[in-house]
């Protein structure tokens, strides 16, 4: 999502951004050289896969979320997620795993 004023001077205009412009205007989260490209997205991924499914799946819905709805239904939405959550076994392991200073085992229940 970019500003209103830099939409508009884009689509009147026709310019093209650049990929640090982009990095910087938060329409891509980072910025890597084309030869490392897939080495980063495989990092990325195997990063995203060692947590809890259940919780990457609600955490994307909630973010989404914020973009799609007012600040109150939000709010509301992320505590019912945060609720839901917490009954998971990932999260008891989770809390665990940080207790005994170890990384988790995730079991996507």
């Amino acid at each position: 999502f970019v500003g209103k004023s830099k939409a508009m001077e884009m689509c009147l205009t026709g310019r093209m951004m650049d990929a640090a412009e982009a990095e910087r205007s938060g329409l891509v989260s980072r910025v890597v050289p084309t030869d490392s490209l897939l080495e980063e997205a495989l990092k990325t991924a195997d990063a995203i896969a060692e947590k809890s499914q259940p919780v990457a799946a609600m955490t994307k819905e909630a973010v989404n979320r914020v973009y799609e709805t007012t600040l109150s239904e939000g709010i509301r939405f992320e505590r019912r997620v945060f609720h839901s959550l917490f009954a998971t076994e990932d999260q008891a392991e989770g809390m665990a795993a940080f207790i005994d200073k170890r990384e988790p085992n995730f079991k996507n229940r």
